[in-house]
């Protein structure tokens, strides 16, 4: 193990290539189809708060079964919760408006990817 790959693994519990790969590849998907869930069922954001927790401690948790990484560490929690919460972000902002410009055309234009204008 190198340095580099030493210190991810006292801060974050894996290498960087493990934390990229489960962070983005194995739990990504299912971090923004949870904000495209919630948009589409026109629950509020704060929701996410929660959902995103339990993904990343579902992250942990994989990380330490397939990887051999350190379930119970803090910094990579907070990094998964972090990277999770914005996917799913990410995709609510973008259902929503979706939504908004689908239903209710006579009211809003779509206004660059990640919102909505009132029409005049």
């Amino acid at each position: 193990m190198s340095d580099f790959d030493m210190l991810m693994f006292d801060w974050l519990g894996d290498t960087l290539a493990m934390v990229l790969l489960f962070n983005f590849v194995l739990i990504g998907p299912a971090s923004f189809a949870t904000g495209q869930g919630l948009a589409s069922t026109w629950r509020p954001w704060p929701q996410m708060i929660l959902y995103t927790a339990l993904l990343s401690a579902g992250l942990r948790f994989f990380d330490y079964a397939l990887a051999n990484g350190e379930l119970w560490s803090a910094g990579g929690f907070m990094l998964g919760w972090a990277v999770q919460a914005a996917l799913a972000a990410f995709a609510f902002r973008l259902t929503r408006v979706r939504q908004m410009v689908r239903q209710y055309p006579w009211l809003y234009a779509r206004k660059g990817l990640l919102g909505w204008e009132e029409r005049h």
